[in-house]
């Protein structure tokens, strides 16, 4: 079996890495369901704080995908999240290439829908990409987005844990602004969700540093091939170079992309199906949880016994347990399991201790005399 990680979580299998940390499927024996469990890997006081960070993050939104719970052994730490088994974007589109344009637009809803929960919490995620944006395993139904990975995300106006001219998040999906040090702002999370718009509909990593130059040198460009006009007017105002030329929220953007979904052609052709990625779980491991040994959360009674379970660690005070039951007790055929103990009973007269045997007796009478022998020669000293 797996490691155990705070008496709770069992750790499984790894799922997935990340770069201070792993991902890894885990058995939580309190509530008896597989998690996520994000292992922190590197123990400094920089990193460790960022974790605090990351885990102190709770968002409870059907699109977003943040922190539950978290817990600590020794040095090391974690904390776990719902199991998504689905994949991510970035596996999507390179199963399919570029999605269809209403199925995108389903997607494109649901993040923008999560990212307006998360900046209503004053959190600034900073690292949305088609890797962080990850799928619920529903076949052929309608797709089930969750935001993830709040690594480097932060609240506004806490202090920033780099030096202003150190970038966080990842490349190519960078605000303009992000890149000349500004504080972070909500609408550097748009400029990456209109990359990420653009990664689903083409299929391919978007160039952002030749669209941000052509926008300051000849202001919007046309669609991209492929993309409808009324939808790529909504992705070219969450990428104008000018944050203040952007959306104000996600929730606007959001609204606007209904109004261009309305004007799409007909619906897709083709269903997109969104499979589960995990891998099958290991030997000694079911659906319902670990097989072949004890629950740690659940001690099982002894065999034959339908009363409590008797701890088999000693007492406080050092003593062992105590026996069971005599087969003499009650134990109702209804209602609880507890049993009734039998009448009291006069105990037996004990027979008064013997006697301490002579020679223990003996050598206490010689050091008796001895102290009173030392005494009479001190009083004759004086």
């Amino acid at each position: 079996m797996g490691e155990v990680f705070a008496g709770r979580y069992e750790l499984v299998d790894p799922i997935g890495h990340g770069g201070v940390g792993a991902v890894w499927r885990a058995w939580d024996h309190r509530r008896r369901r597989y998690v996520a469990a994000k292992v922190l890997q590197q123990s400094d006081a920089h990193t460790l704080l960022r974790f605090v960070r990351e885990q102190a993050v709770r968002i409870d939104h059907p699109h977003v995908l943040a922190p539950a719970s978290w817990a600590a052994d020794d040095d090391k730490v974690l904390f776990t999240m719902d199991l998504v088994g689905g994949g991510s974007l970035a596996h999507l589109v390179g199963d399919y290439g570029p999605l269809p344009h209403r199925f995108a637009c389903t997607l494109l809803d649901q993040l923008l829908s999560g990212l307006a929960a998360v900046h209503a919490e004053g959190v600034v995620h900073r690292d949305i990409k088609p890797a962080n944006v990850l799928l619920e395993a529903t076949g052929s139904g309608r797709p089930h987005l969750r935001l993830s990975d709040f690594g480097i995300s932060m609240r506004k106006g806490e202090p920033r844990l780099t030096a202003t001219d150190h970038v966080m998040g990842t490349p190519g999906y960078f605000a303009p602004e992000q890149l000349l040090g500004a504080e972070p702002d909500f609408t550097a999370d748009l400029f990456a969700v209109g990359l990420v718009a653009l990664y689903v509909l083409e299929g391919a990593k978007p160039d952002a540093t030749a669209l941000i130059a052509h926008f300051a040198a000849y202001g919007t460009p046309c669609a991209p091939r492929g993309v409808p006009e009324p939808l790529w007017q909504v992705i070219a105002t969450m990428l104008q170079p000018d944050p203040r030329a952007r959306f104000r929220t996600a929730a606007g953007a959001r609204k606007a992309l209904a109004s261009a979904a309305e004007l799409l052609p007909e619906p897709d052709a083709e269903p997109v199906q969104i499979f589960d990625h995990l891998p099958p779980l290991p030997t000694g491991y079911a659906s319902t949880g670990p097989t072949g040994h004890t629950d740690l959360m659940r001690p099982t009674s002894p065999a034959g016994h339908t009363g409590p379970a008797r701890p088999s660690a000693t007492l406080s005070n050092g003593s062992p347990p105590p026996s069971p039951a005599p087969a003499t007790h009650r134990v109702p055929a209804f209602g609880t399991h507890s049993y009734i103990p039998p009448p009291p009973s006069t105990p037996p007269t004990a027979a008064p201790p013997p006697h301490p045997p002579a020679k223990i007796a003996v050598p206490m009478l010689l050091i008796a005399l001895l102290c009173l022998t030392v005494g009479v020669w001190a009083l004759t000293r004086l």
